[in-house]
Order: structure tokens, then sequence, then C-alpha cells
């Protein structure tokens, strides 16, 4: 052999292993960017279980900690409060001190909180902790996003993100299911103890495979911002909550709108004059981006506040067990479980803003005919039917949000999307649970209006207890036509948001820009 056929050969031998080299290292960049993707997903699936679950539960709950319908109301308001009060701070702050960091960090103090719920004595204690469990999930949800963002690019970030969304639905499908067999076998504290294992099994899974990551280019975090944020969020949450329990003309809850108000007129002046603002104001310049933060609030109206209502009402008011009312409510997510996928492929011939619009619609069609149902089984095909329309937007939206910003401001993007969809969902419940106990008592006579709010939130014995002149079967009826127009109700707003989102997210593509 030649030297120059010698030198060939052994220039071909190290190309090809080099290019062995290669593809090892890019298989283990993929092992692990699937590891980091199942951690976020498995982290985030514990979200919805623990909202869902506790709903499921909240009889057990009342029973064991003696609590008024207005403090068990709190186990859900003190979750959503905090989870949407701090999920803008969240996302800001791991731009600057790391995604990595704000993720794990917000892992341990909801495994903290949620070893501490099972062994609270009193209601007080135990919706304190439910706070610290939102704001530990404002952190593991933001950052678990803007970690997505950071991995992966182009249609691989589209898929990653329609995982997200399916995690949420086995996370809502698992909730009512699990919790309604672990209350009956174990109780309701072992509800806890089944989310602390998935969330350590994800933080197990993710070990060594999560890369710290930032904006590297981010200014000092703003915390002026992000304190007047959170307080004007916080009190405008607080008032509509309490609107529910008191009415909106009561005293305490006007100023606190009047105040939430001025809150949020100083923090835009802040942020507008600060350089380094935690809330990019001139994103709202786009319409696209406006129609992101509407399909992040569309999900609250047409489907969350089903996750609460109808536990209450399958229950509370129809006596069905804790277990039968998992599997029912099941219905309502389980389409959430497959379909989000199929609605990031199905961008490939379809555009985002007419799948989230025609998937709305559908929602809305199944509101319509939930209105009729008269009992739990016979509203299961109507329950499947607003869970097959949520699927679509349910499945782009997270895509959608980060879309809009550059990579290095994902945990800004995630963080206001992520507020808007959880402060949303907050203020939903708190203004359908009011409409409902007002629907509820123009049914009774006045005499005995004081049932509606027991009414409402599932306490039939308390109620028939209290109004024993009224038959239970009369205060079923109430409940059952006053739910049916609230359906309907929440169906027309439904339609009205699938038209306006058709107009402003025209044109918008998963991972492209604004």
């Amino acid at each position: 052999m030649s030297s120059s056929d010698s030198r060939t050969a052994t220039t071909t031998f190290f190309d090809r292993d080099a290019a062995k080299a290669a593809d090892r290292e890019a298989g283990r960049d993929a092992l692990r960017q699937r590891r980091v993707l199942a951690t976020v997903c498995m982290a985030s699936a514990t979200m919805p279980m623990v909202f869902t679950g506790a709903a499921v539960a909240l009889g057990g709950i009342a029973d064991d900690l003696v609590a008024s319908p207005a403090a068990l109301a709190w186990v859900t308001n003190a979750f959503m409060l905090a989870f949407g009060g701090f999920m803008l701070a969240a996302g800001a702050l791991a731009d600057r001190i790391g995604r990595r960091r704000v993720f794990r960090a917000g892992a341990l103090l909801f495994l903290i909180a949620s070893a501490l719920l099972p062994v609270a004595q009193a209601m007080w204690a135990f919706n304190v902790l439910r706070g610290l469990q939102g704001l530990a999930g404002a952190a593991i949800l933001s950052s678990g996003a803007a970690l997505l963002a950071q991995e992966f690019d182009g249609p691989a970030r589209t898929r990653a993100f329609s995982w997200l969304g399916t995690s949420f639905g086995i996370g809502l499908v698992l909730g009512p299911i699990s919790a309604g067999f672990v209350s009956t076998a174990f109780g309701w504290r072992a509800i806890f103890v089944l989310v602390m294992a998935t969330i350590a099994i994800a933080l197990f899974i993710g070990a060594g495979a999560i890369r710290e990551s930032r904006d590297g280019q981010a200014s000092p975090f703003d915390w002026a911002g992000a304190a007047l944020f959170t307080t004007a969020l916080s009190v405008l949450t607080w008032a509509v909550l309490h609107a529910s329990e008191r009415g909106w003309s009561d005293a305490g809850v006007v100023i606190g709108l009047v105040i939430s108000l001025m809150l949020f007129i100083v923090f835009a002046r802040v942020e507008q004059r600060s350089p380094t603002p935690m809330l990019d104001l001139s994103l709202f310049r786009y319409r696209r981006f406006i129609g992101i933060q509407l399909l992040a609030a569309a999900p609250a109206y047409a489907f969350v506040v089903l996750l609460v209502m109808l536990p209450i009402r399958f229950a509370g008011i129809e006596g069905l067990s804790a277990s039968l009312t998992g599997w029912l409510i099941a219905a309502l997510s389980a389409p959430l479980l497959v379909l989000p996928l199929a609605a990031g492929r199905a961008t490939r011939w379809c555009s985002p803003a007419t799948l989230c619009g025609a998937g709305l619609l559908i929602a809305a069609a199944g509101l319509w005919w939930l209105s009729y149902a008269k009992g739990g089984v016979e509203a299961i095909p109507a329950m499947a039917l607003i869970g097959i329309g949520i699927s679509g937007p349910w499945g782009l939206m997270d895509g959608l949000a980060v879309s809009v910003v550059p990579p290095q401001r994902a945990g800004m993007a995630a963080g206001i999307f992520s507020t808007v969809r959880v402060a949303g969902e907050g203020v939903a419940l708190a203004v359908v649970g009011s409409t409902l106990t007002a629907l509820i008592a123009a049914r009774l006579p006045v005499e005995m209006q004081a049932a509606a709010p027991l009414l409402a939130t599932g306490r039939l014995g308390e109620a028939t207890a209290v109004h024993a002149a009224m038959p239970s079967g009369a205060l079923v009826m109430a409940y059952e036509q006053a739910f049916s127009q609230l359906a309907q109700g929440l169906a027309l707003v439904t339609v009205m948001t699938a038209v306006v989102l058709l107009v402003l997210l025209r044109g918008a593509e998963v991972g492209g820009d604004h």
C-alpha cells in the first residue's frame, strides 16, 4: 500500500471514529432531553392532581377539620391565589437566577407543604399550607416551561409542549380517580402522600439531566414590580373570592377592587419607567400576544371550573361516593390524555388559530348539552365533548405562549401566560361560584335564601337541616335549575371567546414569533 493510500485509510478510520463518537454524543443528548421532558411533565402533572384531588375529598376534609362553607372554599382558593399571584414573579426570577434552581426550589417547597397537610389540625393551617403548595406550583410550572423552551427548538418544541399539555390531562384524569380511590380506602390525607411520591419520582428522573440556564443579559430582578403585581393580583383575587361569599356590594369587596385597580395602575407606570421591567408592557402592542393571553383564560370558564363544580354536584348534591365521582370526572378530562398531542401534529395542516377556535366551539356545544343533563351518568357524553373540545387549545397554548419572545426571555413569557391562565381560573371559580349562589337564591323563597351558599358548596344535608320546612327534593331542583342556566351562560361566553380568538390569532404559528 502506498503512503497516499495509507494516509487515506487512516483519515477514513478517524472520520468514522469521530462520526461514531458524534452519534453517541447525540444519542446521550437526546436521552438527556427526554429525561428533562419527563421530569417537567411529571412535576407539572402534580398541579392538576392536587387541584382536582382536593375537590373530590372536600367532604372528608370538612368533616375532620370542622370547616364552614367559606373556609372550605379556601381549600381551592388558597391554592389558586398563591399559584396565580406568584407565577409572573417566579418566571422572571427563573430567568435571572436560573431555571433549574427555581424548579428544584419549587419542588422542595411542594414536598414540604404536601408532607405537612395530612397532619394539619385546624382549617386555617390547612389553607395556609395549600397556599404554600400554590406558591411552589408557580415556581415549578413557570421554570419548567422555560426549561423546555431552552432545550427544544422548532417542531421539537411543539411536540414538547404538546406533551406538557398531555401531562396536564394525565394529572386531570388521575387526580379525581386516584383521589377518590385513595380517600375511600385510606382517608383524604393519603391524597397528599400520592402527589409527594409523584414529584419525588420526577426529581429522580431529572437528576443530572437538567442543565442550568438563565438569561445572560438579564438585569437585576425587579423587586418593586414583583411586589406591586403580586399584591395587586392577590387583592383582586381576594376581593372576587369574598364577593362569592358576601356579595359584590359588600364594602370590603368594593374597597378591595378599588385598591387592586390602583395597584395595577401604579405597577404599569413603574414598569414603563423601569430600565429593567419584570413585565415588558410593549408586548401588549401585538394582537397575537393579546390573543394568547385571552386563550390562556378561556379554559378557565369552559373547563376548569367544572373540575371543582361537578364533584360538588355529584358528591354533595346527588350523593354519589367519592370513588364514583372521581370516575365520572375522568370523562371530562380523559380526552386530554391523547388529543393535545394530536393537536400539535395537526398544525402541519391547520393553523393554531383555527384549531383553538374550533376546539372552543366544540367545548361550548358540550357545555350546552351539559345544561340538560339530569344526573352524573347522563352527563358523561357532554363532559366528554367538553374535554374533546378543550384539548385543541390545551395542546397548543403553552407553545404559542413562549413563541412570542426570544428563548432567553422564555421564563417571562411562561410567567405572563401562566399568570393569566391561573389568575383567570381563580377569578373564574369565584365569579362562577357567586353566580351559582345567586341563581340558586333566586329560586328559593326569601326566608330560605340563606341555604343558597350551602347548596353551592354541596352541603345539601346542612341546608336541609337548617331549612327543614323545605323538602330536600325542592332544594335539589333549585340547584339543578341554577346549574343548567349557569352552564348555558358559560357556553355563550365560550362561543364569543372563540370568535375573538380567530381574529386575534390569525397567522400565529407555534414556534414562530409575534
